[in-house]
């Protein structure tokens, strides 16, 4: 572990601890843990990607969790102390956060496809663009029948449906808080709305989890709100006062023994075709993940405990730290550098994942950081006067990509063996 911790410290120096996709509000404690849980999630999908572990995705439900806990801790408080919620500024700091790293993907992509000849990946690449660029990838690729799981390989951007759906939950879910949270029991009807909407969802996903293909469960907005909703839920007072009055020594054992389930269960799961996974599995693992996530937010306010030291400590949480971008970097990269059958060539998933790693490294200090934290070339005209030039720029490079012809990069099965 050592020698991975050192190999990260560059890295660490360039950005700061931060609550994964979400900063904490004035005053709230951070928690370093939860930055662990965010790094070990990225880790599993990118081992999910490179085909070494089935469960992997799972991952990204914790994601989920995490966002839905922290967005809602966040719009809690603000409304405790203003008695209001400023909803520009909420949406402007996700658009800070979010979309800067992702409009850099988004226009990179393409680019390298071409330049690597893989017309198969460029043409759906340019396709897909603009559904990515108004957050709503997940539903462009249900409408069209694009299945995830078969088809996912020839799709630079087939990671970012969980982008979309995280987006769409920004833009809904501060306008029920704004109105269930006001006055005298906010928290408390806002952990009724969220429970309630996450049963709701659950529902919904056993109905359409029967399907053959499940692309509509796993990537639906509404299928998947019940991860984000019950994150949600873990971070109201009532939730929140319940953990507290937990004996500490109880609340280390259930932390651990969540914390050893998830891995486990990441391990334990044999891909989308396991039992029970859209018929149950899925919101057992989120609920699970709601409850670690609430368990170690406790753990937090005291003498730091063994479960909160490891997840908290630094190869995960500087891990945590980097997630994002190599959530957005890691498949385009995967699918240029590992083009073939995943889980076949080790040197390859290495060489895949360190560079991944680069990227999420100069994204987070040249592109993320630097918007977030209001640098002066990003903030009042001269911002404006960036944002402008990029999107020129993205657009010109957008038009100027010439276009595979139909079938190009495919085999005329008709003369195989012709002399």
């Amino acid at each position: 572990m050592r020698p991975l911790a050192d190999l990260l410290k560059p890295a660490a120096g360039l950005v700061k601890p931060v609550a994964g996709l979400v900063q904490p509000a004035a005053g709230r404690p951070h928690i370093a843990a939860l930055d662990g849980l965010r790094g070990l999630a990225v880790v599993a999908v990118l081992l999910f990607h490179a085909g070494y572990l089935r469960g992997g995705f799972l991952g990204v439900d914790l994601f989920f969790v995490l966002s839905g806990f922290l967005i809602t801790g966040l719009l809690l408080d603000e409304l405790g102390r203003r008695g209001r919620l400023n909803l520009a500024a909420f949406w402007g700091r996700r658009a800070r956060r979010l979309l800067p790293a992702l409009a850099v993907v988004t226009v990179s992509a393409p680019p390298l496809a071409w330049a690597c000849a893989r017309p198969d990946l460029l043409a759906p690449a340019l396709r897909d663009a603009p559904w990515v660029a108004v957050q709503g990838v997940n539903w462009h690729y249900i409408a069209e029948r694009i299945g995830y799981w078969n088809a996912s390989g020839t799709r630079l951007f087939a990671h970012l449906w969980s982008i979309g759906v995280e987006w769409q939950f920004y833009l809904v879910w501060p306008l029920v808080v704004a109105l269930a949270g006001r006055g005298p029991g906010g928290p408390r009807r806002v952990a009724l709305v969220a429970v309630a909407g996450a049963i709701v969802s659950f529902v919904v996903m056993l109905r359409l989890g029967m399907a053959v293909d499940t692309t509509r469960a796993y990537e639906g907005t509404d299928t998947r709100a019940f991860a984000l909703l019950l994150g949600a839920a873990a971070a109201t007072a009532p939730v929140r006062n319940a953990v507290a009055a937990l004996p500490r020594a109880a609340v280390e054992v259930l932390a651990g023994v969540l914390l050893c389930g998830l891995v486990v269960s990441w391990a334990l799961t044999d891909g989308e075709r396991a039992p029970g996974l859209f018929q149950g599995g899925m919101f057992a693992h989120s609920l699970a993940s709601a409850a670690l996530i609430v368990l170690l937010a406790g753990l937090a306010g005291g003498p730091g405990g063994l479960v909160g030291r490891v997840a908290g400590s630094a190869v995960p949480r500087r891990l945590g730290e980097l997630s994002y971008g190599l959530y957005l970097w890691h498949w385009p990269i995967f699918l240029l550098v590992l083009p073939r059958e995943p889980g076949g060539d080790a040197g390859r998933a290495v060489a895949a994942i360190g560079l991944s790693l680069l990227a999420a490294v100069v994204s987070k200090a040249a592109v993320e950081d630097p918007v977030r934290r209001r640098a002066p070339w990003a903030t009042g005209r001269r911002g404006w006067a960036a944002l402008t030039v990029a999107a020129l720029l993205a657009a010109g490079l957008w038009a100027a990509i010439p276009w595979p012809r139909p079938g190009a990069g495919t085999v005329d099965v008709s003369r195989v063996g012709a002399p």
